[in-house]
């Protein structure tokens, strides 16, 4: 497809919330080429490749009002936390001038090249909070991947919450993680990333960085971890809280979009790394295969599932462009190695209770960047990894999770049972949030209700930036054997009614991320659980993780937060570690168990 020239509690509070309802901007410099015509054997074989639709900026160097356009998209974004905009900001290689991409709500900005540094900005991608008085904790879904930044005063501010990565980047300076006014945060995920100079987090409470190489890391509140990354601090948890793995068991990069030197369009598809260590793109050119746009299914939003469906069926990958997509039956990803890659939060909501997205137990298939928003009727499940009982062996050739994200509620009224079930072996979650919300509209404890996050029935299983929150029941529960978690961040739903509505038997609440009984190899690294019962403060819980009591069920770094002593916990893990107490907002940590 050518591309022609053209440390403090994070108190979330309800604000007043714009829907998104401007027109889009013009496309600027696409044009489509489909693949070619269907031969008259099967007339109605849907086209691979097209243009990707208005909601997909495209710019190069030579573009005017390049400025303006990226301002116009931020206005309309800027606090349309739950509105129906979707933007993605393309940057054909090339160097750039005096630019801010300031980014707002479901806006994602990427270069085109093979490497970050094939797409220079001289000048910032900047997310603050002045949208919400200087508080960054709500901050999501918005991302930036695959350029290289010069910032204009030395140092990139990227003041994120959940739902919003950072991949695929080289600053050539600093990079600040919190607002202006350094009022509070709660991110954050770095992945393949270079920062020359110091990553100030400053009020950020948490924050997972992995594969990349920073200069420095100047300071940490609650839980910062590290895997796999060049220049990362030492391992000190709890003071300072730094939890440090010098490798990532597995890793496997998202996939992203590139463009060649005739100005065709392909998806780059990184390789499988194992101990990996570093950005993949150190040497220039990275490991892995690429697919001509040809060979996917551009979707627009008011395409049907069946359509989708009859894509997949023959053998086309799927590119979600951004927008909203309503499905009647789930999406189903039989194919091995298939590609659903979104674009700008691209959102699927199922309609009258099914699910989203279904996985076959096959080899390879590569999910990202797209959010999942429940529907009114209950889905018993949203996205499902492999079939109940899955069992084939895919080491070699995982299914990789990537910036997949799942809301119930906020937008509007949302119900599931079970958000995310992983039945398939060797599948890698990197980077998802997993929210029922405690803000919004259609929120309440039984007005959104979801009683489980994450069910990890699958063996071998590893998640690398696991954030998970606010659940009726259990955040996270997991049943496979040689599971393995690094990072989780997870707050306990706000608006339990009473002690009784969270009882669970004889233990008082629901664990934030519960190890099945029957489990006896399974490990985690710097997993954090904080409760904010606000509307009953006097609510006990006996404890943020449960898990049996055995040698090979391993878990370093843990900690548990009262926020601002609403609510409290018991203990960190089993009857291990000591309760919290008062509105000081102190952790009570547990540096290994058992």
């Amino acid at each position: 497809m050518p591309l022609p020239d053209s440390g403090l509690p994070a108190l979330r509070r309800r604000t007043v919330l714009g829907a998104a309802a401007a027109s889009a901007p013009a496309v600027l410099g696409l044009s489509a080429r489909a693949s070619a015509a269907p031969s008259a054997k099967k007339p109605r074989l849907l086209p691979g490749g097209g243009d990707l639709g208005p909601n997909v900026l495209v710019f190069d160097p030579s573009t005017p009002g390049i400025q303006a356009k990226l301002d116009e998209v931020f206005t309309q974004q800027e606090s349309a936390q739950f509105g129906t905009g979707r933007y993605a900001l393309l940057f054909k290689p090339g160097t750039y001038n005096g630019l801010n991409a300031q980014l707002g709500f479901y806006t994602s900005i990427m270069g085109l090249g093979l490497s970050p540094d094939d797409t220079t900005i001289n000048g910032d991608v900047t997310v603050d909070a002045g949208w919400f008085n200087g508080n960054a904790t709500q901050n999501f879904w918005r991302s930036a991947e695959n350029l290289a930044l010069v910032p204009a005063n030395g140092t990139n501010r990227w003041a994120v919450a959940q739902a919003a990565p950072f991949r695929r980047m080289h600053v050539r300076g600093g990079l600040n993680l919190s607002p202006t006014g350094y009022g509070w945060a709660s991110g954050g995920y770095i992945a393949d990333s270079r920062i020359d100079g110091q990553v100030g987090p400053y009020s950020q409470q948490q924050w997972y960085t992995r594969d990349s190489a920073i200069g420095s890391w100047l300071n940490g509140v609650w839980n910062m971890v590290f895997s796999g990354v060049e220049g990362a601090p030492a391992q000190s948890f709890p003071n300072p809280p730094y939890t440090t793995l010098d490798t990532t068991p597995v890793s496997r990069e998202k996939p992203f979009l590139y463009v060649t030197g005739s100005s065709d369009l392909r998806v780059f598809l990184p390789e499988k790394r194992t101990n990996a260590r570093g950005v993949t793109w150190g040497n220039g050119t990275p490991r892995g295969t690429s697919l001509p746009l040809s060979q996917f299914y551009v979707a627009k939003p008011g395409v049907t599932a069946a359509t989708l469906n009859q894509a997949l069926t023959q053998g086309l990958h799927l590119l979600l462009t951004p927008g909203i997509y309503h499905l009647d039956r789930p999406i189903q990803v039989d194919r091995a190695n298939t590609v659903v890659l979104g674009l700008g939060y691209a959102t699927l909501v199922p309609d009258n209770g099914v699910t989203a997205l279904r996985v076959a137990d096959v080899d390879g298939v590569r999910l990202a960047g797209f959010l999942i928003d429940a529907g009114p009727v209950n889905s018993p499940t949203l996205l499902e990894i492999g079939p109940r009982g899955a069992s084939r062996d895919h080491s070699a050739n995982p299914t990789t999770v990537q910036d997949v994200f799942v809301r119930i509620g906020g937008a509007g009224a949302g119900k599931a049972t079970t958000s995310m079930v992983i039945n398939s072996r060797h599948t890698i979650v990197d980077h998802t949030w997993v929210w029922r919300a405690d803000h919004g509209t259609g929120v309440g404890w039984d007005t959104n209700r979801a009683d489980y996050g994450i069910v990890v029935n699958g063996d071998d299983v590893l998640c690398t930036g696991l954030f998970v929150e606010h659940f009726n029941k259990y955040d996270v529960q997991w049943y496979g054997q040689r599971g393995r978690t690094i990072f989780f961040q997870n707050e306990k739903a706000y608006d339990a009614p009473d002690q009784a509505a969270i009882q669970n038997g004889s233990a008082k609440g629901y664990a934030a991320y519960k190890v099945g009984d029957g489990v006896t190899a399974h490990e985690g690294w710097g997993l954090g659980s904080y409760c904010y019962y606000n509307v009953d403060p006097t609510i006990v819980q006996h404890n943020g993780f449960a898990a049996p009591n055995r040698p090979g069920v391993r878990f370093h770094d843990l900690l548990v937060v009262s926020l601002g002593g609403k609510g409290q916990y018991e203990h960190v893990i089993n009857d291990t570690g000591a309760p919290t107490s008062g509105t000081s907002t102190v952790p009570s940590t547990v540096v290994s168990y058992p």
